[in-house]
Parts: structure tokens; C-alpha cells; sequence
């Protein structure tokens, strides 16, 4: 028996946003279009609830994080630790770079 792992690499650019959701109230939305392929492959990634664990990379810091599904898209919360490495503030364009699955 065989078992392939699936492993989905994407780069976009987003702002930073707030929402009074679950802790962290730090997020960076995907955009919608990839947000879609996400959606594709989320039965083969999701540990339950909707949310997908990822590895990310924002400037020089890496982090381990999971998705939230919200509105159609899904948006990588983003931990004080990353936030004050990078000095990132809200509404702020940030490159982010997440690799899903192993």
C-alpha cells in the first residue's frame, strides 16, 4: 500500500487585518482565487473543523499555524512572536509564503 502525500506551496500578498474571532485577532487573508484551490484540496488537509495546518514564512521568520475558513476564504492567523519579528501593523501588505500538507 502506498501513500501519497500532498503538498501545496502558495505565495500571495495581503493586508493585515483584525477580527474579534478566535485567538489571534491577527490575520492575513488569502485571496480569493487561491483561496478556491485551498478549498479543492481541504477534505485531503484538514486535522477537522475546516482549519488546515500550514508552515509559513513571512520575511526571515518562519511559523506553523492553521487556516480559518471565514467568508469564502480562508485566513492565516498571525502570532504576536511573527508580527513584532517583522514589525507588521494592521492594514499592512505583507508577502507570506505557506506550504500545506508534508
Amino acid at each position: 500500500m502506498f501513500h501519497y502525500a500532498l503538498a501545496v506551496n502558495i505565495k500571495f500578498k495581503s493586508a493585515m487585518i483584525s477580527w474579534r474571532g478566535p485567538s489571534p485577532f491577527y490575520f492575513i487573508p488569502i485571496p480569493q482565487s487561491q483561496s478556491k484551490k485551498i478549498k479543492a484540496l481541504a477534505a485531503q488537509l484538514t486535522y477537522g473543523w475546516g482549519v488546515i495546518p500550514v508552515a509559513g514564512k513571512i520575511g526571515k521568520t518562519e511559523f506553523t499555524t492553521a487556516l480559518i475558513p471565514k467568508d469564502g476564504i480562508y485566513l492565516v492567523p498571525i502570532k504576536n512572536q511573527v508580527r513584532f519579528a517583522e514589525s507588521i501593523e494592521l492594514g499592512d501588505e505583507t508577502s507570506v509564503q505557506i506550504s500545506l500538507g508534508s
